[in-house]
């Protein structure tokens, strides 16, 4: 679910932890319950797309994880209350949510709606990103077009009923300026259920504006408005490399879908879709120029938009699953459902079933799955071994070949072992900046969201504790 990919936060007053995955980051939402819940009433979105050859063997990736330890620990807790932050929420322990890493930089969001940026350099945390007092960030996007990060928030004073995008170069973030940022989408009542969705494949941003029914699509290298589409049939739309997937009100025994072009809007394809009449629809999603449907207790329907033509899958063999990631240099899509993760072709072939990827959380938080750049490898948070006495009540961190199931290396309790409350080498260098206090083990637990920086071959992972470890060679 990682490499380069999109996602969608919505301004929803209500929890929902639904996730859909196209390809590469996580969307948040907000809600009620003690304080800020993370919760997600339309779907992350990511897309992943290759960035260079494939240069690691399986031996390489295997050396490449072989003698990663836990080095490094962050706070995101401010015991103090960061700007006098007049939210008491604020100022409570809450756990990581999300993670981004980039140019040297890594940013924990908290549940709460706190996020800090630390250095990698100095091990320090440079600064909060919440700007005003009452401001609660939501979810974090890098657009990699112009080194900047994308916040999205809620704010007191708005009775935390609208998404605000902000958006703010790495570098004034790194000189500790995060007010230095603009912003975005100003002229747009984002409002739930208004949403905003960041897909870095196509560089484009798509809005919704519910109080009147419009969707927008923007330039994500400069933030132009490009072009509306005012339908008030859209009941959705799915976003592919190149095209966008408009799925209109059922009519009848047929859902109407059009194809547009992601660049202009125009309409490359109109077309209805049969469908079995009383029976829920599960999900259609569309990938190039397959469309994927599932109705409740219907075989999976694989359609060819180019010429029609029709596969399905016997339900018995395709149950719908919680959470897809769409892999398009490889022309797979990995499905999520009941803690397992399995590989299919667009045959409707079971390409792959994981020998040792059991996921910790049943509800498939893709905050604890990346999929790298390559697309050959998954990393993920799952149940540790049961014969591991070290690792009884935690999990472990497994990296595993997407194209063959094979586990390639595993972080453990026993076998990566911290530096015991001294400077890890890396904080040597810089006064022994900060100290790891968690044994691996206690790292290792409960893990909420993790994050693999490919530049720097190193994994973040953050906890219910609010604390960020950084693995690394």
């Amino acid at each position: 679910m990682d490499g380069g990919g999109g996602r969608r936060i919505t301004a929803s007053p209500r929890p929902c932890n639904g996730k859909r995955v196209v390809a590469r980051k996580r969307g948040r939402g907000f809600g009620g319950g003690d304080g800020f819940v993370n919760s997600v009433k339309k779907l992350q979105r990511r897309e992943i797309c290759s960035k260079r050859d494939r240069t690691f063997t399986m031996t390489d990736a295997q050396e490449r994880f072989r003698n990663i330890r836990l080095q490094e620990e962050y706070d995101t807790h401010d015991p103090k209350g960061h700007c006098t932050m007049v939210l008491p929420f604020l100022r409570k322990r809450s756990k990581i949510i999300e993670i981004v890493a980039a140019r040297d930089m890594v940013f924990a969001l908290a549940q709460s709606g706190v996020c800090a940026a630390f250095s990698r350099e100095t091990n320090q945390r440079i600064c909060f990103l919440n700007v005003t007092p009452d401001e609660v960030i939501r979810s974090l996007f890098y657009n990699k077009n112009n080194d900047s990060l994308i916040t999205v928030s809620v704010y007191a004073s708005d009775n935390f009923s609208s998404l605000k995008c902000r958006s703010t170069r790495i570098e004034y973030i790194q000189r500790g300026q995060p007010d230095a940022g603009f912003a975005l989408f100003e002229s747009e009542s984002l409002k739930w259920p208004g949403f905003v969705e960041f897909d870095d494949v196509n560089s484009k941003v798509l809005t919704y504006s519910a109080q009147d029914s419009i969707y927008k699509v923007f330039d994500l290298k400069n933030y132009t408005m490009l072009y509306s589409i005012a339908n008030k049939n859209v009941q959705e739309i799915k976003i592919s490399p190149g095209i966008m997937l408009l799925i209109l009100t059922k009519s009848g025994g047929c859902v109407p879908l059009e194809i547009l072009s992601i660049e202009d809007g125009t309409v490359l394809k109109s077309f209805n879709h049969l469908l079995h009449r009383n029976k829920k629809v599960d999900f259609i999603e569309q990938f190039n120029e397959k469309l994927l449907v599932k109705q409740e207790n219907e075989n999976l329907q694989i359609l060819d938009v180019r010429d029609f033509q029709l596969i399905e899958v016997s339900r018995t063999e395709f149950m719908t699953p919680s959470a897809f990631i769409f892999l398009y240099e490889n022309q797979l899509f990995l499905t999520f459902r009941n803690r397992t993760v399995a590989v299919w072709n667009f045959r409707g072939e079971l390409v792959t079933s994981f020998e040792d990827h059991l996921l910790w959380h049943p509800d498939c938080n893709t905050n604890n799955i990346h999929i790298t750049s390559d697309q050959d490898l998954i990393i993920s948070y799952c149940k540790a071994d049961s014969d591991d006495p070290l690792s009884e009540g935690n999990g472990s961190i497994n990296i595993s070949n997407i194209l063959t199931g094979k586990c390639l290396a595993k972080i453990k309790a026993g076998n990566s072992f911290p530096n015991e409350n001294e400077c890890s080498q890396s904080s040597k260098k810089h006064m022994c900046a900060s100290t790891v206090r968690s044994t691996a083990a206690e790292a290792l637990e409960d893990i909420t969201a993790l994050f693999y920086d490919e530049e720097r071959n190193e994994i973040y992972t953050g906890n219910r504790l609010g604390l960020v470890h950084v693995w690394s060679n």
